[in-house]
């Protein structure tokens, strides 16, 4: 027993004189000049861009490492004089075997704390589609410098690690607006060995609250690409509780998105073009807006079902093929294009709606004037830039409503005035005509139409209204910006027929009425002053 404790003391003796003696020779061992020369050229040349540090100490705990301070990563010229990369401390861990040999092979590298610059210009080029680029090859030098004993060292073959870093994203020069996204608390692990990169890490993305895990990461890399040419695959999984701050920061304050997000990516490409695929489902999803004609409460919101994508990314566009969900136990499907580069710019093509209780969205949450209730049937395609949606709303379709009734915002708030719709409409086709009963809503079978949109503009040609009292159709012209109408109407009830052009705005309807195709029975300064009052408790 009293044996083993002498060697047990002999040995932590040893360690310690070990460690004095290791302490004093390793910066002796670590040539501090060369060893920042020889760091910043093959990290230059590898990069492509100039490395520099203010600079390079030695430490022996943890671990025997090289401290570099203020590390900087130059930008590419076309993309500003700002760093592309910086932190205060970055820890270039050393090989004990080879110390012990006098000779220097880099183990593993730490960047604490890395701030890294992400920026877009007005042709759509990121400043990282650069890095690795080819550069002028530099003659080592065959004289050491300094008087230190090492003299050679082996290239980063070991883990590189971001601890807590920060990448900012910025677009500039172009038409886009401006944006802050930002990803903060990135922790990266990369194994550098086996002629591939292998990398996993997690980061957090602002505003809002998105978490990201990352997964089976590799980078294959050949000697005769640039790293952002290399193959990349990983996994990355997606877990946002909130994104109406992220929705926020790309397609503007309003209508606000809010809802949770969740998603599984698998992740392919190359660094420089990658592309993603997999499922994203967005769960409590509201879309809230105010508008100054709603009666209070101004602000109002328009809930979704779960909301489920199969997307996929590639070149600065978002497909997902399909998008499903459900307005009020009405559900919608369509496939979904969005490119981000130039302003996001969305298209939902094969849009099909089957039975959604239109009022859910006229009367609730629109506040429409010209609203009617009933199950709407919709099949079109539409396109939009997010930031302006009404003023560049494009495309075409056909829509059928059902069973409903023609109600508006005013209408519903003075149901008396639905008698005098009603006997407008009895007096201008026909004396004889049964009257609506007082108090009801204009009752209708069905609305049936076909149209196109052009730059916010909705033109039809054949819209059908059909009710037991009144037939009616509608060809022209119809701004969603501004209410402005052109429309010709033909009004049919029974035997009776009358012919009008449409006008002005919803809110100052001008109706001028065509006398050679008004029955000769009926007045045309009665029956324009009774289409005219018919059309205003519409509104």
């Amino acid at each position: 027993m009293k044996r083993l404790v002498i060697w047990g003391g002999a040995a932590v003796a040893a360690i310690v004189v070990l460690t004095i003696v290791a302490a004093v020779a390793l910066p002796r061992l670590v040539d501090t000049p060369r060893v920042q020369s020889l760091i910043a050229t093959q990290a230059s040349q590898a990069l492509g861009r100039p490395v520099s540090f203010s600079s390079v100490s030695a430490s022996l705990f943890p671990l025997p490492s090289v401290i570099l301070k203020d590390l900087k990563v130059a930008e590419d010229p076309r993309f500003g004089t700002s760093p592309f990369l910086a932190l205060d401390r970055g820890e270039l861990r050393l090989k004990l075997g080879a110390l012990a040999s006098g000779r220097i092979e880099f183990g593993g590298l730490v960047l604490k704390k890395p701030v890294i610059a992400i920026v877009q210009d007005g042709q759509g080029r990121w400043n990282f589609s650069t890095l690795g680029a080819s550069t002028e090859p530099r003659a080592p030098s065959s004289k050491p410098r300094g008087g230190g004993v090492a003299t050679a060292a082996a290239p980063l073959t070991g883990d590189v690690k971001l601890e807590n870093g920060v990448v900012t994203f910025q677009t500039r020069g172009s038409a886009r607006a401006a944006q802050s996204y930002r990803i903060e608390n990135l922790d990266l692990a990369v194994d550098a060995s086996g002629g591939r990169l292998a990398f996993k890490g997690a980061a957090r993305v602002k505003p809002g609250d998105l978490q990201l895990k990352i997964t089976d990461g590799t980078v294959t890399l050949n000697g005769g690409r640039s790293l952002m040419d290399a193959p990349i695959a990983a996994k990355i999984a997606i877990d946002g509780r909130q994104v109406k701050d992220l929705v926020g920061a790309t397609l503007g304050p309003e209508p606000a998105i809010a809802g949770g997000l969740n998603g599984a990516l698998t992740l392919s490409g190359t660094a420089a073009s990658p592309r993603a695929a997999g499922d994203v489902t967005l769960s409590d999803v509201a879309i809230t807006r105010t508008s100054a004609h709603c009666p209070d409460p101004k602000q109002r919101t328009l809930k979704l079902d779960t909301v489920k994508l199969k997307v996929g990314w590639e070149d600065g566009h978002l497909v997902a093929r399909p998008v499903t969900t459900a307005i009020a136990k009405g559900p919608i499907a369509t496939n979904l294009v969005a490119t981000l580069e130039s302003g996001t710019h969305v298209q939902l093509r094969d849009l099909r709606i089957r039975t959604l209780p239109i009022e859910k969205v006229l009367v609730d949450y629109l506040c429409q004037g010209y609203a009617v209730t009933g199950p709407l049937d919709l099949n079109g395609v539409l396109s939009f830039d997010a930031r302006d949606l009404w003023g560049t709303l494009a495309g075409s379709g056909e829509l059928k409503i059902g069973g409903g009734r023609v109600v508006g915002s005013q209408a519903l708030a003075l149901l008396g005035g639905v008698t005098r719709v009603g006997g407008a409409v009895s007096s201008l086709l026909a004396p004889d005509a049964p009257a609506i009963a007082p108090g009801s809503p204009l009752e209708f079978d069905a609305i049936t139409a076909t149209y196109t949109i052009a730059k916010g503009v909705v033109t039809t040609r054949d819209l059908l209204y059909a009710s037991r009292a009144l037939r009616m159709t509608v060809a022209g012209d119809y701004t969603l910006t501004s209410g402005r109408m052109n429309l010709d109407v033909v009004a049919t009830q029974g035997r009776n027929e009358i012919h009008a052009k449409v006008a002005g705005t919803a809110a100052a309807p001008q109706i001028r009425v065509n006398p050679a195709a008004t029955l000769r029975s009926v007045d045309p300064e009665r029956a324009r002053s009774g289409l005219e009052d018919l059309l205003r408790r519409f509104r």
